[in-house]
């Protein structure tokens, strides 16, 4: 891994950039910390048309390495997300949530996985790639399979690949390496998220290296299947959140890097 393929996604600032100029600070102070690439997540698609955000970060030399965008969306009008990562310059993007998806629901279930193969197939001829970014709710098993396992198994692998998420691999029971090097030639984007425990025994988040995940173990298993960009995210943060992300990217680039 460069230190070049390190990005974070802008979910972590998102209290931070609902207004445009609050973007552009925002983008300035990760440039200061070193950051040389994002994932444009948690900002109304209203507050900046996607041309303008290309040129804030550029002016920042902050490459836009992949996007979230909304669910709904991206099932039901896969043409407006090619349309507007081609507006950011951006190849990927990722399917963030199953919002109303009951797992426990085979044609549910079905449904919902075929829909996200239509979607991936639409990007995928437009030249550009849907991932599945997880959560903890894919681990429910059905059929001596996760949901996620059924989720890569029933799609195409050109047309779906992955985002593994490595905190919530490990909070459905998964093991985060494993399942990057389950998913080699398919895995370009990887969230780095760490895990641990403070008190009562209930699990947050923590910047990375200040958890528990053995991420020289993650990490190596990732680029052995081909990932391109190990994206930071932080949902909550101890407090000011670019604060977290310095000490991730100071951990990352100290001890991680090539």
């Amino acid at each position: 891994m460069k230190i070049e393929q390190v990005a974070l996604i802008t979910y972590t600032i998102r209290d931070f950039i609902q207004t445009p100029e609050g973007f552009r600070e925002s983008m300035k102070k990760l440039a200061d910390i070193g950051f040389k690439a994002v994932q444009i997540s948690g900002m109304p698609h209203d507050v900046l048309p996607p041309e303008e955000i290309a040129a804030i970060c550029a002016e920042n030399g902050l490459t836009i390495c992949a996007t979230h965008e909304p669910s709904v969306m991206i099932l039901d009008e896969p043409e407006k997300i090619v349309e507007r990562l081609k507006a950011l310059g951006c190849k990927y993007t990722a399917y963030p949530f199953p919002s109303g998806i009951d797992f426990t629901d085979a044609q549910a279930r079905s449904e919902f996985i075929a829909k996200l193969d239509k979607a991936g197939a639409v990007l995928r001829e437009a030249g550009l790639v849907l991932t599945y970014h997880n959560h903890a709710n894919e681990f429910y098993s059905w059929d001596g399979k996760t949901g996620l396992e059924h989720i890569y198994d029933e799609t195409d692998p050109e047309n779906i690949k992955a985002e593994i998420d490595t905190y919530w691999v490990q909070l459905g029971g998964g093991c985060p390496a494993k399942w990057c090097r389950d998913l080699k030639g398919r895995l370009p984007l990887l969230h780095m998220k760490d895990v641990g425990v403070r008190e009562a025994s209930n699990p947050i988040m923590f910047e990375i290296g200040y958890g528990n995940l053995d991420f020289k173990g993650i990490v190596k298993a990732a680029e052995e299947s081909g990932c391109e960009w190990y994206i930071i995210e932080q949902d909550v943060c101890p407090g000011d959140p670019f604060d977290s992300l310095k000490m991730s990217f100071d951990y990352i680039k100290a001890n991680l890097v090539d």
